[in-house]
């Protein structure tokens, strides 16, 4: 969907306006309907601000920028990055143990996204810098995911994605204003609309919606469990319609990838004492 209108109709900056700014616009609205205050407590105000930052601002501006830049089975296979990313996090942070396991499936995956990233394309749809922006997008999600969870403890879900997206949509129009203003709308057809609807509708207004009442009942480790299902979808219409090719080197990846999420998201057995 992103590549059928970006970049050639609308820069990714100026996407990010319209998905980002349009699904704030649906939030509230939604908020008209119910029966929760629109405030939230000064002391969590730091909180939020580090929620728009790394979920929307530094977040889709890098995944859009890096979807232009690379082809579309390597950003999906990519964001598999974010589930080992947490554990990398929990281990420095916030000093859990670090299991044979564990430190088995970091270097397959970690192996598998090196793979993937050195990979050349025959048709030069996929760039290292393209690659990179998705990892550090991947990197950012991944911050979102563990600084959300308290905010879900204290708001309604919704209630905090609005406010999310409040502060992440002012922190990305200085960056994407430019673009959103050279959009030509004369030259988009009705498939180009029909794709806007989806990357807005389904691909954020929908997903960040479904996200956060996973992380409230769910926690982030299952919610994050979803993004699995992600490159068998996006490797089946790159292929499609895209003509993207699915080399040994993607499937090779693709497999170190799947194993080292599969080994880190495996839960230590509790010692028994006799």
């Amino acid at each position: 969907m992103v590549k059928h209108i970006s970049p050639a109709l609308v820069g990714p900056y100026g996407l990010n306006i319209l998905r980002v700014g349009i699904s704030l616009l649906l939030f509230w609205v939604v908020w008209l309907f119910g029966k929760t205050p629109a405030g939230i407590q000064q002391k969590h105000l730091p909180r939020f601000l580090l929620c728009g930052l790394t979920g929307v601002a530094i977040n889709q501006m890098l995944f859009i920028k890096g979807l232009t830049m690379t082809s579309t089975i390597h950003a999906s296979l990519l964001m598999l990055c974010t589930p080992l990313l947490i554990t990398i996090f929990a281990f420095w942070i916030l000093k859990e143990k670090l299991t044979i396991l564990k430190s088995l499936g970091l270097a397959l995956g970690i192996g598998g996204a090196v793979l993937l990233i050195m990979s050349k394309e025959k048709n030069g749809s996929a760039s290292l810098t393209g690659d990179m922006f998705i990892v550090l997008n991947a990197m950012a999600y991944t911050f979102y995911f563990i600084l959300v969870k308290p905010l879900m403890e204290e708001y309604p879900p919704l209630h905090v994605v609005r406010w999310v997206f409040t502060f992440g949509f002012v922190m990305i129009l200085p960056f994407g204003w430019i673009q959103f203003n050279e959009i030509q709308w004369f030259q988009f057809e009705w498939t180009h609309l029909a794709s806007l609807s989806m990357i807005v509708f389904c691909g954020t207004f929908l997903a960040y919606s479904f996200n956060v009442f996973g992380i409230k009942h769910l926690g982030a480790g299952i919610t994050g469990s979803y993004i699995y299902t992600q490159p068998v979808f996006a490797a089946i219409i790159a292929i499609l319609f895209l003509h993207e090719q699915f080399t040994w080197e993607k499937l090779l990846a693709g497999i170190l990838i799947f194993g080292g999420v599969f080994l880190v998201s495996q839960k230590t057995p509790p010692v028994v004492e006799e």
